[in-house]
C-alpha cells in the first residue's frame, strides 16, 4: 500500500461515520487477515492487488451498495472510510469486476477456507455450548434470478416470478445467533431435495460437528429436506430433525389416522392432530398432521416429522397469550412456523439490507465470490450488532437493513493525523442513533486511541 502523503492533520466529512468505527474494530481484530493470506487470484497488478479489490467490494456491500457499480459512489470518494479499513484509496468499480471475473474454482475454495477460519474465530455458533441447549441449524434454498445468458442460469422455481431464469442459493444458518454458516450457489434447477446433504455436510465441517455434537444439533427444514432419503440420512448421522414431509399423497394418507383435530387459534382455518399410525424411519419420530381449507373448499394436508420431545420444543416456542391446552401438540407446528423468523428472515434481510439478488455476475465463479463476500458482510453486521448491544440493548432490535441504513450510514467528521491515522470521529448529534452509538463504541475504540464525540455536522 502507498503511504499517506498528507503532512498535517486533516478533518474529512463522511456519510458513513458508523461504518468507519466498525472498520477500525475490524482492523483491530485482524478479521480479514485470513482472506489476505489464503485468497490468491492470479491477475496482473497495476495499482491494486486482487485481494485489495475484494476488500473494496466488501466495504461497498457494508456501505449499502446494491450493485458493485456503486463502489464509485459510496467508497471511492470517501477517503475516511477507506482509511478505517486500512486502504489508502479505492479501486474503480470496473477493475473490481475484472478481479471477480478472474476468480477460479481454486480461488472460491480459498475464499471458503478463509471464511471458515474467520467464522471459527469470531462467531458464537462455533463456540456454542451444546451441554446447555441444542444448536439449531436451519437449511433452506432461495432463488437468485439473473439474465438468461449467465452461466448455469436455468428455469426453475423463483417465488412470484414465473418463467424466470436464475440460480439457487443454498443456506445454512445458526439460528440461535442469526449467523450464516454456509452459503452455496447452485444452478437454477437444483432444489433442496438434491442439495440438502451437501449443505449439511459443509456446515458440519465448518462447525466441526463430531458425533457427540451432532446428537445435540437440530436440523430444521421445509418439505424439500423431507424425503425419505434426506430424513434417514440425517437420522443416520445422529442429528435431531424437524421437517415437513415431502410427499403430499403420503401426508394425506397418514392424516386419516388422526383421531381428533384441534383448531389452531394462531392461524385461522388450520387444524392439527397426532398421527397415530406414523410412517417408519431409521429412528423413532413424532409425526403431527396439519390440514387447512383450500380456496376450492377441499383440505390440504401436511405432516411434521420430528425426533424432538415436547419438553425440548418448549425452550424454543412462545405460545399465544391465554393458551392452556394442547401445548405439546401445537409446539411441533409452531416450532416449524418459526422458520419464517430464522433462515427465511435472514435471506429476506440480505435482500433488503445487503442487496443479495442485485449483484449478478455472468460467470458462475464470479457470482460465487460475490455471494461469499455477502455472507461475510452478513455475519460482520450481526457481530457488530452484538458488540454494540453489550452497552446498549436497543441495537438488538435492529435487523440487517436498519444496521446498514441507520447505524453505518451516519454523517460525521473524521480527524486524521499527518500519517493518515484516524484520531477522532465526530458523529452528527442530531442523528437519533448517534448518542447510543457513541456510548457503545467508546470502550471498543479506546484501546486503539480513537475518541468519539457528538457534534454539529
Amino acid at each position: 500500500m502507498k503511504k499517506y502523503n498528507t503532512r498535517r492533520r486533516r478533518s474529512l466529512f463522511s456519510a458513513h461515520a458508523g461504518l468507519i468505527a466498525l472498520g477500525l474494530k475490524i482492523r483491530q481484530l485482524k478479521l480479514l487477515k485470513p482472506i489476505e493470506e489464503k485468497v490468491k487470484i492470479k491477475q496482473k497488478v497495476v495499482r491494486y492487488r486482487p485481494v485489495e479489490k475484494l476488500f473494496d467490494a466488501f466495504i461497498a456491500i457494508l456501505a449499502g451498495a446494491k450493485g458493485l457499480v456503486e463502489v464509485n459512489k459510496r467508497v471511492l470518494p470517501d477517503r475516511a472510510l477507506q482509511r478505517a479499513f486500512g486502504r489508502d484509496s479505492c479501486a474503480e468499480q470496473s477493475t473490481i469486476q475484472d478481479t471477480l471475473n478472474a476468480s477460479t474454482e481454486e480461488n472460491v475454495t480459498q475464499m471458503r477456507e478463509a471464511l471458515t477460519e474467520i467464522y471459527r474465530k469470531h462467531s458464537k455458533g462455533y463456540s456454542h455450548n451444546y451441554r446447555k441447549r441444542p444448536l439449531l441449524l436451519d437449511v433452506d434454498m432461495s432463488g437468485m434470478p439473473c439474465g438468461k445468458k449467465a452461466e448455469l442460469a436455468s428455469k426453475g422455481y423463483f417465488a412470484n416470478k414465473r418463467n424466470r431464469r436464475g440460480r439457487q442459493l443454498g443456506r445454512v444458518t445458526a439460528t440461535n445467533y442469526s449467523e450464516i454458516v454456509v452459503d452455496r450457489l447452485f444452478d437454477g434447477k437444483t432444489q433442496l431435495t438434491r442439495s440438502f446433504e451437501a449443505l449439511v455436510l459443509e456446515a458440519e465441517d465448518v462447525l466441526e460437528l463430531d458425533e457427540e455434537k451432532r446428537k445435540n444439533t437440530i436440523i430444521r427444514t421445509d418439505a424439500g429436506g423431507g424425503t425419505d432419503d434426506e430424513i434417514n440420512w440425517a437420522l443416520g448421522r445422529g442429528y435431531h430433525l424437524h421437517t415437513k414431509m415431502y410427499s403430499a399423497k403420503r401426508a394425506a394418507k397418514l392424516c386419516r389416522s388422526v383421531r381428533e383435530w384441534v383448531k389452531d387459534t394462531k392461524v385461522e382455518g388450520r387444524e392439527i392432530g397426532w398421527i397415530t399410525e406414523p410412517h417408519p424411519y431409521l429412528r423413532s419420530t413424532v409425526q403431527v398432521g396439519i390440514r387447512a381449507r383450500k380456496a376450492n373448499g377441499q383440505w390440504s394436508y401436511h405432516v411434521i416429522v420430528s425426533t424432538l420431545e415436547p419438553s425440548q420444543l418448549r425452550a424454543f416456542v412462545r405460545f399465544p397469550p391465554g393458551l392452556e391446552s394442547n401445548k405439546d401438540l401445537l409446539a411441533y407446528v409452531y416450532f416449524h412456523d418459526q422458520r419464517g423468523g430464522g433462515v427465511e428472515t435472514s435471506i429476506k434481510e440480505d435482500h433488503q439490507g445487503l442487496g443479495l439478488t442485485k449483484r449478478n455476475k455472468k460467470r458462475f465463479l464470479a457470482q460465487e465470490m460475490v455471494v461469499l463476500l455477502g455472507s461475510l458482510a452478513h455475519n460482520v453486521v450481526i457481530w457488530a450488532r452484538d458488540w454494540l448491544a453489550e452497552r446498549h440493548n436497543p441495537f438488538l432490535r435492529l435487523g440487517i437493513m436498519r444496521m446498514v441504513r441507520d447505524v453505518f450510514t451516519m454523517n460525521g467528521r473524521v480527524t486524521l493525523d499527518e500519517r493518515g491515522r484516524i484520531l477522532k470521529i465526530s458523529l452528527n448529534r442530531l442523528d437519533p442513533w448517534a448518542k447510543p452509538l457513541k456510548e457503545s463504541l467508546k470502550p471498543l475504540l479506546a484501546p486503539i486511541g480513537v475518541t468519539l464525540n457528538l457534534g454539529q455536522i
